[in-house]
């Protein structure tokens, strides 16, 4: 039986339909992720399934009992709370009981005798009925949802009061973790995550979290990872897709094909009736054209599937920046701090021409500080930077304080942009055709950039800045705030075989577009640590995986198993009755497995290193656990092994 079922479901905001039609279902546990464009209907959907919009017809059936929970984008918290408490206030009943023993403790410490006599069978009576209803059990979970999503231990005893926005958010995802609903909706739950609190996220949800998820996201690895069916919004109805992201755009692609197929079959119908209807509209086959006129008609209303979505974006040919110099940045030891803060320090760094580097490292680590030190905008606290010669810096910054709002799309860009000479400026129609590229439709373009929504915002002014002829790209989060298409243009435009051919400095979160665009990394550790990697993000996370397993660990090291004691438990002495002689082919038997195991590890470390397979959550989890039973396997057999030779020699 369904867990949610939603029949028909219509809703339209004066004569803007958004939903029309809309149907889907979803079962117990299932793992749904809900996309489509900006404006397209997903949040008045969810909003209706929450019961906090009356939809203007169809219905909305949860099943009997069952508890539906929502990442607000403005939690309600306790400001007076510990951060801790806060997280803990998931499991109700439970932290009714430590707020309640957390007072008699109080008490106890300005009590006399008789007063301390009453307390501490208070203090037993509690403690009790703690142990009952879970215990100090629930403390690890609550501790592991906090380290995942970011929090360290000495953030634990902060006031919610003096938590910031983006961490007031994180503690309410928390939250809801814990609480555990049967139903899920999750509307952009990374929106102020890292890359290590995505990761530990989509792990979570794909394999601990036994409740239905709905999920909408803009980032396109978490739906692979967490997702196995796509539900898309597009103009007001629900298309149906098995599988996770990767395996949607495949399906839509074949879809929108078969549709355009379809669609033009229509048209050349609907050609040669009108042009029978032209030609004999008048004389004796008057009665015939008209009777044919009637049922064009009503082919047209009942028949005529609807002009499918274009399945190509436009190809950008974007002027040509003038050359920089050879070398754009040279930074020789340079350091930030900021009080006790060390964000970087003694940093040497080399950035040539053409090169496309990600930056990437906690919130709150110097990510931004370092580019701003690089761009002269900001001064270190000691080294020296040098900037190369004939440069032109793009910078986006996350506020668009600056911007005319009167300006129109199309204005706007073409204020910004310049001509294919790269010297010129823009025409109108150059204007026209970047902004569609960036998908502004036609009406689009005629909206004034004040009436735009911050992520309507963002692509005009990303748009603006990718075609304005600069050398060096500076882009801090580019896809906070833009929807997966949107985000998706941005990345064919800045890959390695796009449009822009300058140098890319790019901060982002987003795994699939620092994949897409960079193979260099600087890798901030939030304790002031930089580290420089040549490579790609997936090659970099498979280099952690291996550097991890190598790494032994009081919790996941494997202990190896004991040796066996050679003496005999009665009289000590050596005995031979039960120790076979260790032979030389004994040694090579032991030998040919460890190569073949070595040489499985090495296929499953290559198959991790491709992004197909990293986009792949299930395929991905069966290499790792693979991979971990292998490293299991192998050391007490490289043990025996190495025993076997010493015995030998």
């Amino acid at each position: 039986m369904p867990l949610l079922t939603v029949s028909n479901l219509a809703h339209a905001y004066g004569a803007n339909v958004v939903l029309d039609g809309a149907t889907f279902a979803v079962d117990p546990g299932e793992k749904v992720g809900l996309v489509g464009r900006n404006g397209q209907g997903k949040t008045t959907l969810m909003k209706a399934v929450l019961g906090r919009l009356q939809p203007d017809s169809g219905q909305i059936q949860l099943q009997r009992g069952a508890r539906v929970g929502y990442l607000s984008q403005d939690p309600d918290l306790n400001p007076d709370e510990t951060l801790r408490d806060a997280a803990e206030g998931a499991f109700k009943l439970l932290h009714e009981l430590h707020v309640k023993l957390n007072e008699v403790y109080d008490e106890m410490a300005a009590a006399d005798a008789a007063q301390l006599d009453r307390l501490m069978k208070q203090q037993a009576k509690l403690e009790d009925q703690i142990e009952a209803a879970g215990g100090y059990a629930i403390d690890h979970k609550i501790d592991a949802t906090l380290h995942g999503l970011g929090f360290t231990d000495d953030q634990f005893s902060l006031k919610v009061r003096k938590l910031s926005g983006g961490q007031k958010g994180r503690l309410a995802l928390a939250r809801l973790l814990l609480e555990q609903p049967d139903l899920l909706m999750l509307d952009e739950p990374t929106n102020h995550l890292d890359i290590a609190g995505r990761e530990w996220l989509e792990t979570f949800l794909a394999e601990e979290y036994p409740g239905a998820v709905i999920l909408v996201s803009h980032d396109r690895w978490l739906l692979d990872r967490v997702v196995r069916r796509i539900l898309e919004v597009e103009r007001g109805r629900i298309w149906e897709y098995p599988g996770n992201y990767e395996k949607y755009l495949a399906l839509k692609e074949e879809r929108q094909l078969t549709e355009a197929r379809v669609y033009d079959k229509q048209l050349d119908k609907i050609r040669q009736e009108e042009q029978f209807i032209r030609r004999y509209k008048t004389g004796q086959r008057a009665k015939q054209a008209r009777g044919r006129q009637s049922r064009l008609d009503r082919f047209k209303r009942d028949e005529l599937v609807e002009r499918p979505v274009s399945l190509d974006v436009m190809k950008l040919n974007l002027p040509k920046a003038p050359r920089s110099g050879d070398q754009v940045v040279n930074a020789e030891g340079i350091g930030k701090r900021y009080g006790e803060t060390v964000l970087f320090d003694r940093l040497d760094l080399s950035i040539a021409r053409g090169e496309r580097i990600g930056i990437i490292g906690p919130n709150g680590a110097g990510k931004t500080t370092l580019v701003k030190c690089l761009l002269d905008e900001l001064e270190p606290d000691g080294g020296t930077v040098r900037l190369g010669s004939r440069l032109a810096v793009g910078y986006y910054r996350q506020l668009h304080e600056n911007l005319d709002f009167s300006l129109t799309v199309w204005q706007y860009l073409q204020s910004v942009i310049v001509g294919q000479d790269g010297q010129s400026k823009a025409s109108e129609q150059q204007a026209r055709d970047l902004a569609g590229a960036f998908l502004f439709s036609g009406n689009d373009q005629e909206q004034a950039l004040g009436d735009l929504s911050g992520g309507e915002r963002s692509r005009a002014v990303l748009a603006g800045l990718v075609a304005s002829a600069k050398n060096l790209l500076v882009l801090d989060e580019p896809t906070n705030h833009l929807d997966i298409p949107s985000a998706e243009r941005l990345e064919q435009v800045l890959s390695m075989d796009g449009g822009y051919d300058g140098t890319l400095l790019l901060i982002s979160h987003d795994r699939a577009l620092l994949q897409a665009t960079c193979d260099r990394l600087l890798i901030f550790d939030g304790q002031g640590g930089v580290r420089d990697f040549s490579g790609t993000f997936v090659e970099w996370h498979r280099r952690m995986e291996q550097e991890n397993s190598a790494r032994p660990t009081d919790e996941s090291a494997p202990v190896p198993p004991a040796r066996k004691d050679r003496s005999n438990a009665n009289d000590g002495k050596k005995s031979s009755s039960n120790i076979r002689k260790v032979t030389e082919r004994d040694v090579e038997k032991l030998a040919v497995r460890i190569e073949a195991m070595e040489s499985r590890r090495t296929e499953i470390d290559a198959e991790l290193a491709d992004p197909e397979v990293y986009r792949d959550g299930e395929r991905m989890r069966k290499l790792q656990q693979e991979r971990q039973q292998l490293q299991n396997e192998l050391e007490p057999i490289e043990e025996q092994w190495a025993r076997a030779i010493e015995s030998l020699e």
